[in-house]
């Protein structure tokens, strides 16, 4: 099985962690390749590992048949702009706190592995959200699995967010800004300024708005067929717009428009773990003295 790596830079307490994957991996038969960006930290902190071979495009990934993030869920988000769209699943495993994409801790790395080796596992196609802009802002990285965010700029006064769904009006958001999530970001920054959770595999988006100054505005969940066009005004003529944590410093006179993404991020599974146990385990859903 051919396996790639991607991390970003580990604590000197989480390398025996590091350690053991490529060690694991080694005793499984598996040929790794490892990011090219992660084998630079790993020469600079002297972490001795196996590894003949580097990537550091998705050029260079066509046979692999699985990609792993070591780290968080931030690693994991950076490490689908690797992948993009050949479609290789991704295997998180979790060397942060909550680790809601990386689900595989790293007190299971060993059988964890085994069980992927084994084919104990399934695969999560969870749909992304593309940006598109009448100025090149994001490159051909112009995707995202959890959001898109227009925000003020830190300390400016609020933005006035002109939604259109379809072409047809929806609704003017006056706010420190606006989130249009996907199922999967539902649970990320959407949930933090009161989106609702939903389900990965629901065809949908979820429009958040930040400190909305009109308190009968609520989020809203369309389906992720339709197009949304948005024009921005504020008393500062620059913005935020983000995907996922990238982001980029616009004026009111850039055109932007999002869609669902042409091709999904693929998630690894192993039997056992869902999205149901992961929100109750992770998130304490439902918790209460009486269950």
């Amino acid at each position: 099985m051919k396996i790639a790596l991607h991390s970003r830079p580990v604590e000197s307490r989480k390398q025996p962690y590091i350690q053991t994957i490529f060690e694991e991996l080694h005793k499984l038969g598996a040929q790794l390749r490892i990011s090219e960006s992660f084998k630079a930290h790993m020469d600079e902190t002297g972490l001795d590992v196996a590894c003949e071979y580097t990537f550091s495009s998705y050029h260079e990934l066509a046979d692999t048949d699985l990609m792993l993030s070591v780290g968080g869920d931030g690693t994991l988000l950076e490490t689908i702009t690797l992948v993009r769209h050949t479609g290789i699943p991704i295997l998180g495993i979790n060397l942060g706190r909550l680790g809601f994409l990386a689900t595989l801790s790293k007190e299971n790395i060993a059988e964890g592995l085994r069980a992927v080796i084994e084919g104990r596992y399934s695969i999560e196609e969870r749909s992304m959200i593309r940006l598109d802009s009448s100025i090149n802002l994001f490159g051909d990285l112009n995707f995202a699995l959890n959001e898109c965010t227009i925000s003020k700029r830190d300390s400016a006064s609020m933005i006035i967010v002109h939604a259109y769904l379809d072409g047809e009006y929806l609704n003017s958001y006056w706010a420190d800004g606006l989130i249009v999530a996907t199922p999967t970001g539902s649970t990320a920054y959407s949930i933090s300024v009161g989106g609702p959770v939903v389900l990965p595999d629901s065809r949908s988006f979820i429009i958040s708005p930040i400190s909305p100054h009109n308190l009968n505005v609520r989020p809203l969940v369309i389906h992720d067929g339709c197009v949304l066009s948005f024009e921005i005004e504020g008393r500062n003529n620059n913005f935020l717009v983000s995907l996922d944590s990238r982001f980029r410093t616009v004026d009111s006179n850039v055109k932007l428009s999002l869609r669902k993404s042409d091709f999904n991020a693929r998630l690894l599974r192993l039997e056992g773990d869902n999205f149901l146990h992961t929100l109750r385990q992770k998130l304490n859903w439902g918790t209460d003295s009486r269950n």
